[in-house]
């Protein structure tokens, strides 16, 4: 049996939320064995952590994403005290997205300062995301430390020139279902060309469905289908791929296996 993991879902949207107990069954008939929820507001993270907490394979982690608005915006002392429960292992979503928003956007560059340094401070890594904002989210990172806590650029959709900066600062790069894509033409080429040392891949479910699925709701049973892909593109096992971006996924956010979770 290949172990495979989904490194980013958002498994309390009430996509997934509503009917959890088939998206779990999903995960096990496709031998995805664990799955990281990811947090977008402190308003939602109870739910996130109510999850996490009530599976031993599904793993939490706390923090804003960049473009969510009329939300609380944290402390870093505030993301460091949440992220001492024993299921949160990193912090994030963070990150810049310019893409829908207009205007004066240092208020977002503030918010993932202060999740970096709340990384820092707690010693977990940090879950990135950016969209229409590569070069000042390189330079934040670059200018806050983000080295010193690691992390990974999730659904990665940015050039090879970006991704090798991230790859120089010790973060890894996620590929989500977006790969699998016909007309991702410079994806991947990304894809052939990080260490698959380095690589970790997601659903970011419920979106970006995998072709087949593509159109559809997502959900980290599908993961397999991205990992497919990137195999093919590596002329690669799919076993190697597989094997790889698991043991990646354990090593980021410093998780053990479950024995007998299989």
């Amino acid at each position: 049996m290949t172990l495979l993991v989904d490194s980013h879902c958002h498994l309390d949207f009430p996509e997934l939320a509503d009917k959890l107990d088939d998206v779990l069954a999903l995960m096990r008939d496709n031998d995805v064995r664990y799955a990281l929820c990811v947090s977008v507001t402190l308003e939602a993270f109870p739910g996130v952590l109510h999850i996490a907490e009530a599976h031993p394979h599904i793993y939490a982690s706390v923090g804003v994403h960049p473009d969510s608005t009329d939300v609380h915006d944290p402390t870093t002392d505030e993301l460091v005290a949440l992220a001492r429960h024993d299921k949160i292992v990193a912090i994030g979503e963070t990150g810049l997205d310019y893409y829908r928003l207009q205007g004066d956007l240092e208020w977002q560059r503030d918010r993932f300062r202060t999740h970096i340094r709340a990384a820092r401070a707690s010693k977990k890594p940090l879950i990135i995301h950016t969209r229409s904002a590569a070069e000042d989210t390189i330079r934040v990172m670059r200018e806050e430390g983000a080295d010193v806590a690691g992390g990974v650029m999730h659904c990665f959709t940015e050039s090879w020139e970006v991704a090798r900066a991230a790859l120089d600062l010790g973060f890894y790069i996620s590929f989500s279902g977006i790969v699998t894509f016909k007309n991702a033409k410079s994806l991947h080429e990304v894809a052939r060309k990080v260490p698959l040392d380095r690589m970790l891949v997601e659903t970011d479910s419920p979106y970006l469905a995998p072709v087949p699925f593509r159109g559809k709701t997502n959900q980290p049973g599908y993961v397999k289908h991205t990992v497919q892909e990137i195999a093919r593109l590596r002329n690669a096992p799919f076993e190697e791929v597989a094997r790889q971006t698991t043991e990646n996924f354990f090593r980021l956010f410093n998780i053990e296996a479950i024995p007998n979770h299989a």
